[in-house]
Protein backbone atom coordinates (compact mmCIF):
# COMPACT_ATOMS: atom_id res chain seq x y z
CA UNK A 1 0.00 0.00 0.00
CA UNK A 2 1.45 3.37 -0.96
CA UNK A 3 1.65 6.39 1.32
CA UNK A 4 -0.94 8.16 -0.85
CA UNK A 5 -3.34 5.25 -0.40
CA UNK A 6 -2.81 5.22 3.34
CA UNK A 7 -3.41 8.97 3.57
CA UNK A 8 -6.55 8.61 1.48
CA UNK A 9 -7.91 5.98 3.87
CA UNK A 10 -7.14 7.87 7.12
CA UNK A 11 -10.47 9.71 7.34
CA UNK A 12 -12.29 6.36 7.41
CA UNK A 13 -10.35 5.26 10.51
CA UNK A 14 -11.78 5.78 13.98
CA UNK A 15 -9.93 7.99 16.45
CA UNK A 16 -8.69 4.87 18.26
CA UNK A 17 -7.41 3.37 15.00
CA UNK A 18 -5.56 6.58 14.11
CA UNK A 19 -4.00 6.72 17.57
CA UNK A 20 -2.90 3.10 17.24
CA UNK A 21 -1.42 3.84 13.83
CA UNK A 22 0.53 6.78 15.24
CA UNK A 23 1.78 4.77 18.21
CA UNK A 24 2.89 1.93 15.96
CA UNK A 25 4.71 4.32 13.61
CA UNK A 26 6.56 5.87 16.55
CA UNK A 27 7.48 2.43 17.92
CA UNK A 28 9.11 1.55 14.61
CA UNK A 29 11.51 4.48 15.03
CA UNK A 30 12.27 3.91 18.70
CA UNK A 31 14.82 1.30 19.63
CA UNK A 32 13.63 -1.24 22.16
CA UNK A 33 15.33 -1.91 25.45
CA UNK A 34 18.65 -3.65 25.30
CA UNK A 35 19.05 -6.96 27.13
CA UNK A 36 20.94 -5.14 29.90
CA UNK A 37 18.20 -2.49 30.27
CA UNK A 38 15.48 -5.13 30.29
CA UNK A 39 17.38 -7.01 32.99
CA UNK A 40 17.51 -3.89 35.17
CA UNK A 41 13.77 -3.29 34.73
CA UNK A 42 12.94 -6.90 35.62
CA UNK A 43 15.24 -6.82 38.64
CA UNK A 44 13.75 -3.60 39.97
CA UNK A 45 10.21 -4.88 39.43
CA UNK A 46 11.04 -8.10 41.29
CA UNK A 47 12.54 -6.06 44.16
CA UNK A 48 9.39 -3.93 44.31
CA UNK A 49 7.08 -6.95 44.22
CA UNK A 50 9.05 -8.51 47.07
CA UNK A 51 8.70 -5.35 49.20
CA UNK A 52 5.93 -2.92 48.32
CA UNK A 53 7.16 -0.48 50.96
CA UNK A 54 9.79 0.61 48.42
CA UNK A 55 7.07 2.39 46.44
CA UNK A 56 6.65 6.15 46.52
CA UNK A 57 3.37 7.96 46.16
CA UNK A 58 2.41 9.68 42.94
CA UNK A 59 2.50 13.04 44.74
CA UNK A 60 6.03 12.37 46.04
CA UNK A 61 7.16 11.38 42.54
CA UNK A 62 5.67 14.53 41.01
CA UNK A 63 7.41 16.68 43.61
CA UNK A 64 10.74 14.93 43.03
CA UNK A 65 10.43 15.45 39.29
CA UNK A 66 9.45 19.08 39.68
CA UNK A 67 12.30 19.86 42.04
CA UNK A 68 14.75 17.98 39.83
CA UNK A 69 13.76 19.97 36.77
CA UNK A 70 13.41 23.33 38.48
CA UNK A 71 9.64 23.77 38.19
Amino acid sequence: MSLAEILEELPAFSMAERQLLIRRAIELDEPGLSDAELSVVKSRLADHEADYSTAVSFEAMKEALRSGFGK
